[in-house]
């Protein structure tokens, strides 16, 4: 210990640090990874401010700490990180779509036009569909979409 330090003092200084650090990371960070130890902290420092004992001062801050964690996580986990937007590709899922070239997966051939624009394409349930044929794309996996004739299959 640093002479003319008492031990309080130290412990009030160690949570002030470690407070400060914590928030510094979650500002940083912006991403909810160091808030709950800063709470953990502030509690742990008040603690040692009004005279608590080190032990007490541990336990608060675990327990403060994961409480946090556990109580409000979860919260915003969920209302934080709900916005997904789907992508060009995703859009396509579920559109109809006319067959430019024979969908042969045997050969390796086969093209749509999805919105105006050419995609490579192959059968979902490996069966040979004409060029004409309207068909409902059922997935993307890379550059091809995995297609099937539409209920209503109309010929052009």
């Amino acid at each position: 210990m640093l002479p003319g330090l008492d031990a309080v003092l130290v412990q009030r200084i160690v949570w002030l640090v470690l407070l400060l650090l914590f928030a510094a990371g979650e500002a940083v960070s912006v991403g909810l990874t160091s808030i709950w130890f800063a709470a953990g902290a502030l509690a742990a420092l008040i603690a040692a401010m009004l005279g608590g004992g080190l032990i007490l001062q541990i336990v608060l801050f675990l327990a403060v700490s994961i409480l946090c964690l556990l109580a409000v996580r979860p919260l915003a986990a969920r209302y934080l990180n709900n916005k997904t937007e789907p992508t060009n590709a995703d859009r396509v899922i579920g559109s109809e779509a006319l067959v430019t070239e024979t969908i042969d997966n045997v050969k390796g051939i086969g093209a749509v036009i999805i919105g105006g624009i050419a995609w490579t394409a192959r059968s979902s349930g490996d069966v040979v569909i004409p060029k004409g044929s309207m068909v409902k794309v059922q997935r993307i996996e890379g550059v091809k979409v995995y297609v099937e004739e539409a209920k209503e299959a109309a010929k052009c």
